[in-house]
């Protein structure tokens, strides 16, 4: 089954990823202009600056003592307010007007990974871990935001400001000067890129240990019932404690990693400015200098090294992000097993004739679940799947849902095989009542709407009404704007089950499969949904998966499965009359009911 790629190949993702973001930049060409207008605006005047304050410097040095209040160059001070206050403005303004592109990116991407988690297929979803997906997905989206702002902005244009400052210390003061801010400036760099490599897989270590200590809280916390039932609220917490205990080693590693690569850096850019302090000194005391020129000098070595200590920052966060988005990547490179080709049509459904034809189908190579299963419901038929529990029933129906794909055989729909056609027109066709219901946290109105969201309060009410919930939500305080809680949590199996049967009957699909719809019910319940089921099935292709025979007494076949086999079908009365594995179940059942009336 197909699956993310390598850790090698990750790493070119990560990399090649940062091309993605050009096409989102493009999309307001204006803003990006604009906002580059702001960035040359504001490095222009933050290069005038240090010119500016050595004009100031030199004026009041030449007029010196109480003469220099007479000559004091305002022009030049407010000019020099003036750029200062530009700089600051531009950089603002760059910041603001490129906002919308960067939240525009991180929306888009969202969205594509939250489409793809859903084109993914359920054995991927099976094996995930809700709250490390979460996490992942939530880091990731925040290290593309990071990238976007600072890289694009940040980087390069701290580098050109660099080359721009070093080139003006050399055209008017020293090749020497100039070639020590350049060598400095490499040294730095190298050392922060050698560093933050060597420092990256601290990082991923943090980033495992988060996602797996927020994975297990959310696993536990959503299993709330059965850990109290258990009374295995202890081990839980040792199990979240073993997890943190992990992530404060790695968060450990994490600073400590940090505070060698801030030591660094420290120490190259107070040697760096130290030298060219004294370079600048000296060449005062000889006279080559003015005071102006000192002062210029140092804020040009300020001013260089500020930025370039963002520089390093910016470099490190950017690996960060980098790793923080790795997983989120990784997750556009998996590949659904079941997917459809670029040119599947649409599943039209004028009757609703379903049809297995030799299905064969394991989850694991080492066991075939479903052997040759070759059997056709008609059109407005109802046909009941029974057998033992394993016996892949609702395999079945998963298959024909196209969760999974046959290893051999056909599921035809209408003569149409279902992997000819698209997936979204085949799950429009069906409605199905799923053993676990499992709802959202909204009201009942909301969770029986979702079959159909178009839907009117008058179609949702009506489906209710046929679900046997109408008596139910009448006794609520909300009615049925009552919130059922995460998962359906605030209400009981059987209440769950009637939600989810409401929203089927509203979808009013051409087929309709119940996989132990009937399961959570009391027998007053159930018979009242099985006779609002009958009226349904009449204008419906129906297939029931069902444990309980008693509930399928009615069906026009009953297809009996015994370990991925068919080993009987026909009627209630013709099964009974056979005395087979039917007859069996059926004497069994009847046996437990009565012991259990006793």
């Amino acid at each position: 089954m197909p699956r993310s790629k390598s850790t090698v190949a990750l790493e070119d993702v990560h990399w090649g990823a940062l091309k993605t973001l050009f096409p989102y930049l493009l999309e307001f060409r204006q803003a990006v202009l604009l906002a580059l207008l702001c960035l040359i605006g504001a490095k222009l005047a933050s290069v005038g600056l240090p010119f500016i304050l050595k004009h100031i410097v030199d004026s009041l040095d030449a007029a010196g003592g109480a003469a220099a209040i007479i000559a004091l160059p305002l022009g030049l001070l407010l000019a020099y307010g003036a750029v200062r206050f530009c700089s600051v403005l531009f950089g603002e303004l760059r910041d603001t007007i490129f906002g919308r592109v960067t939240e525009r990116a991180q929306r888009r991407i969202g969205l594509e990974v939250f489409r793809h988690l859903h084109s993914l297929d359920m054995d991927f979803h099976l094996n995930r871990r809700t709250g490390g997906l979460s996490r992942d997905i939530e880091r990731g989206n925040a290290g593309i935001g990071f990238l976007m702002r600072f890289m694009v902005f940040n980087i390069v244009p701290t580098l050109v400001e660099i080359v721009l400052v070093a080139g003006l210390l050399w055209w008017n003061y020293s090749a020497v000067l100039a070639l020590l801010v350049l060598g400095a400036v490499l040294v730095y760099i190298g050392f922060s890129v050698m560093a933050t490599e060597w420092r990256t897989r601290f990082v991923r270590e943090l980033n495992e240990a988060e996602s797996k200590s927020s994975g297990h809280a959310v696993d536990s916390l959503l299993n709330y019932e059965t850990v109290k039932y258990f009374g295995n609220e202890q081990h839980e917490a040792d199990h979240y404690d073993r997890a943190l205990a992990v992530w404060e080693r790695a968060r450990r590693k994490n600073r400590l990693s940090l505070f060698a690569l801030n030591a660094g850096q420290a120490s190259i850019i107070a040697g760096a400015m130290t030298g060219a302090m004294v370079l600048a000194a000296v060449s005062v005391t000889r006279g080559n200098m003015t005071i102006g020129d000192f002062v210029l000098i140092n804020a040009f070595m300020m001013q260089i090294f500020i930025p370039l200590n963002f520089l390093g920052f910016v470099y490190r966060e950017m690996k960060g992000a980098l790793a923080n988005i790795e997983k989120m990547f990784g997750l556009l490179t998996v590949e659904p097993a079941v997917k459809d080709s670029d040119d599947e049509p649409e599943l039209l459904v004028p009757s609703g004739r379903v049809e297995f034809a030799g299905v064969h189908f394991s989850y694991r190579p080492e066991r075939e679940i479903l052997q040759g299963i070759s059997f056709a419901v008609e059109a407005r038929q109802k046909v009941a799947i029974v057998g033992a529990s394993g016996a892949g029933k609702s395999t079945l129906f998963k298959l024909l849902f196209r969760f999974y794909d046959p290893k051999a055989g056909r599921i035809l729909v209408d003569g149409r095989d279902i992997r000819a056609v698209s997936q979204a027109s085949l799950r429009r066709a069906i409605g199905v009542v799923p053993q676990d219901a499992v709802l959202f946290n909204q009201s009942i109105l909301e969770n029986v709407r979702y079959g159909r969201v178009g839907a009117t309060d008058a179609e949702v009410m009506e489906a209710i009404r046929h679900a046997q919930l109408y008596d139910f939500v009448q006794q609520l305080p909300d009615g049925v704007h009552t919130q059922v809680g995460e998962r359906g949590l605030k209400l009981s199996g059987g209440e769950k089950q009637r939600v989810a049967i409401a929203r089927a009957l509203l979808k009013k699909p051409p087929i309709m499969v119940f996989d132990e719809a009937t399961s959570s019910l009391d027998s007053h319940s159930e018979r009242g949904i099985l006779t609002a089921l009958r009226e349904v099935a009449s204008e419906q292709t129906t297939l029931v998966i069902a444990h309980r025979l008693s509930t399928v007494v009615d069906a026009d076949v009953i297809v009996v499965l015994d370990q991925g086999r068919i080993v009987e079908r026909g009627s209630h009365s013709a099964l009974l009359a056979g005395d087979g594995h039917y007859a069996a179940l059926w004497r069994l059942q009847q046996q437990q009911r009565d012991a259990s009336l006793v």
